[in-house]
């Protein structure tokens, strides 16, 4: 479990092991949500902490600094790259929330033009059953009795005032007398009957009328109020048409933006590749020959886990529902804040300070290439230089602010054949959990 001097070491016995254990690589694509830098920018950066003090010359010195620069290039270009696919997201859930909502207003521009078309028949229906039914079969009857009505009052004219006395002073008998009595009795009462009849009419006839002047003002208003309802969901809807139209135009926009970015990261990529390239040559030819080589020691599946815990998530690819692929590039572990966080081996502190994207972090250095990466630590207790032991507490758990709660990511990387890091699997070399 011990470790040696982290400088000048000869790779290749090592290497061929690492070959056949390691993880499938972290993905370069894919939506990255919180980790701004990404899997090659970590990996640049342990590579520049990886170069010996032996090797700091001025040929060293200027490969580091351009590493650096094309370092924070690329991760500004992910971090960009990172917002417009989140402005992409934004954009498509407003286009859809536009698009239900334009079809809920067009599904109550019908329901008012539907209402509106059963106001327009309630009125063509009062207008042509009460007016024509109704009021005109009232208007007929008052108009057949004000006929008879003034048919009586003309026999009554023509026949004076005395001749109901006259009819009564007629009789011959007392029987007769009766008889004359009844008769003109019915008459009156008919005529009675009839002026009774010819009001009532008469009232009717004005309160029909007053009943169909009010249906049709109150069918009016309503035909009115409907129409400016469909106006209003016109207007609505015209509103929503001229939103999905600027978001599709901001979504076209945001996506020739990103397709720039890619290449641009492709471009920097390529050129960090080479730098690297140039600083493995560089470092071979300034190889001490018979340097000790030293690597992480513990038996694969028997290393202890820098602090126990359940997993939040695991070594590669995650597909989320909504979509989006999270790289990750090693394992959280779940921890309560501020629980100690300890090396899992021996070696050499190779950075201790906050870095972009992943909080206080610690990377240390075990030598031939290989490094553990403890990351959103809450504090550190070590400091960059110092040599640690396996079991030494290098931090506390932190990453109370992440999505994910309180947890520690914990990375290996390791050298490959073309000089570059790359993340392995640490499920690989821990202990199974209760092991």
């Amino acid at each position: 479990m011990g470790m040696g001097s982290n400088r000048g070491f000869d790779r290749s016995p090592i290497r061929s092991v690492f070959q056949r254990i390691r993880g499938p690589e972290t993905p370069p694509g894919g939506v990255v949500v919180r980790v701004l830098l990404g899997t090659v920018g970590l990996a640049m950066a342990v590579v520049v902490l990886s170069l010996t003090p032996g090797l700091m010359n001025g040929q060293v010195v200027e490969i580091r600094r351009e590493i650096l620069d094309s370092q924070r290039r690329l991760g500004q270009v992910r971090q960009e790259r990172s917002s417009l696919r989140q402005e992409l997201n934004n954009l498509d859930g407003r286009v859809r929330d536009a698009s239900v909502e334009l079809a809920n207003v067009e599904r109550l521009v019908s329901i008012s033009r539907s209402a509106l078309a059963e106001v327009d028949f309630q009125v063509g229906s009062v207008g042509e059953e009460n007016a024509a039914r109704n009021l005109l079969h009232t208007r007929e009857r008052l108009k057949t009795g004000t006929a008879v009505l003034h048919r009586r009052l003309r026999d009554i004219y023509k026949r004076g005032t005395l001749h109901s006395a006259r009819v009564m002073l007629g009789a011959g008998s007392f029987s007769d007398l009766l008889t004359r009595y009844r008769y003109l009795r019915l008459i009156a009462s008919y005529d009675r009957s009839l002026v009774r009849n010819v009001k009532q009419l008469e009232t009717d006839l004005v309160q029909q009328n007053d009943n169909l002047q009010a249906s049709m003002t109150s069918l009016g208003r309503l035909r009115q109020s409907r129409l400016g309802e469909v106006a209003s969901f016109r207007a609505v809807e015209q509103r929503h048409l001229r939103a999905i139209d600027d978001y599709r135009a901001r979504e076209a926009r945001a996506t020739s933006r990103l397709d720039r970015l890619t290449l641009d990261e492709a471009r920097i990529g390529t050129l960090l590749t080479e730098l690297e390239v140039r600083r493995t040559d560089l470092e071979r030819a300034a190889a001490r020959p018979g340097a000790a080589a030293t690597a992480l020691t513990a038996p694969v599946g028997t290393m202890d886990w820098p602090v126990d815990g359940e997993l939040v998530y695991r070594f590669g690819r995650e597909v989320r529902p909504n979509g989006t692929v999270l790289p990750w590039a090693g394992i959280g572990i779940r921890a309560p804040t501020g629980t100690p966080v300890r090396a899992v081996e021996a070696g050499a502190v190779v950075f201790a300070a906050p870095f972009e994207g992943y909080g206080l972090s610690v990377w240390i250095s075990h030598g031939g290439g290989f490094y553990t990466l403890y990351l959103y630590l809450n504090e550190l207790r070590v400091t960059e230089g110092r040599e640690v032991a396996a079991d030494d507490v290098v931090g506390t758990v932190g990453g109370a602010t992440t999505p994910e709660g309180p947890h520690l990511e914990f990375q290996i990387r390791a050298p490959t054949e073309g000089g570059l890091l790359e993340a392995l699997d640490p499920l690989a070399w821990l202990r199974a959990p209760g092991g």
